[in-house]
């Protein structure tokens, strides 16, 4: 289940990396309390489905509400963000005070996530076959859908992250793609926080792409380096999880943080070390005496 969430939230965060974009998963992560709060007023059930599917319109509204204030206005993109999950956030709150105080909508699930509580849920059969928990295929769903998006429509995400007018020019509608982005993001993100949480998600969105920057710059090949640091970051963090009888999610994410230090220090061309070496074997050269050289 980790690794489907970190790859899953790897492959979208790398284009959040690119297009600068990568704190707009934390104002959806954040923005889905008043989403959830709606649709327990609307529906009076506390299920997943319900539940869900709350999320999920408040995602896709913060990324609305994201864009409109950005363009419509002159505050800029982080501004945006930032009134757009602090403002929902608190709606949230103020609903739950007034309309649902009494019940426990779990927040502490919705914080920090219960991946480890995963395996005690009833399996999903089919002709008898059992499959898995439901929240594991509903996140191996995602995770395959993504992948699939990833490689589909590959170029039009290129183009656009790095260039959104020569997409326009070659004839690809950048503002739908982006919104698309932004769309698939809120699946993603609503899909992943019921497992680590809406604080932890963030980091699954942002580490994965930005220990794989360091270590490459063809797309492809971060791609591929970031399913491979959500598989590291799944396994270390189960085992130090284990070894130290704290939160799954939790040990995933300072895994997570382990090997990006790793990459930053020992990059095979970006690294510390690296630079540092560089700057060494240059030290008679551009270290030259000043006495020296002014002879």
């Amino acid at each position: 289940m980790g690794f489907l969430v970190a790859a899953a939230c790897g492959l979208v965060g790398n284009y959040l990396i690119l297009r600068r974009m990568a704190l707009v998963g934390d104002a959806i992560s954040h923005s889905v309390l008043p989403g959830m709060a709606i649709a327990f007023l609307l529906t009076g059930s506390r299920g997943s489905v319900a539940m869900f599917l709350g999320a999920l319109a408040a995602g896709v509204v913060t990324t609305v509400i994201i864009e409109t204030i950005h363009k419509r206005t002159r505050v800029k993109q982080d501004s945006a963000i930032g009134i757009a999950f602090t403002s929902l956030f608190a709606l949230g709150v103020v609903l739950i005070n007034i309309f649902a105080a009494k019940v426990d909508l779990d927040q502490e699930c919705v914080l920090y996530g219960e991946i480890a509580f995963i395996p005690l849920e009833p399996i999903v059969s089919v002709a008898g076959f059992p499959l898995g928990p439901p929240t594991v295929l509903r996140m191996a769903v995602v995770a395959a859908v993504t992948v699939s998006l990833v490689l589909v429509f590959y170029k039009e995400l290129l183009v656009s992250s790095f260039d959104s007018g020569l997409a326009v020019s070659l004839g690809i509608n950048a503002t739908l793609v982006h919104y698309a982005l932004m769309s698939w993001l809120s699946v993603v993100v609503v899909s992943a926080f019921e497992s680590v949480g809406a604080i932890l998600v963030i980091a699954m969105l942002i580490l994965p792409g930005a220990t794989a920057s360091l270590l490459a710059c063809r797309l492809p090949l971060v791609h591929g380096l970031a399913v491979i640091h959500a598989a590291l970051s799944s396994v270390l963090g189960m085992h130090l999880a284990t070894w130290l009888n704290c939160s799954v999610a939790g040990a995933m994410v300072v895994a997570a943080t382990g090997l990006f230090t790793l990459a930053w220090v020992f990059g095979p061309e970006r690294g510390l070390s690296r630079r540092w070496l560089r700057t060494t074997a240059n030290e008679p050269e551009s270290g030259a005496p000043p006495a020296a050289a002014s002879r």
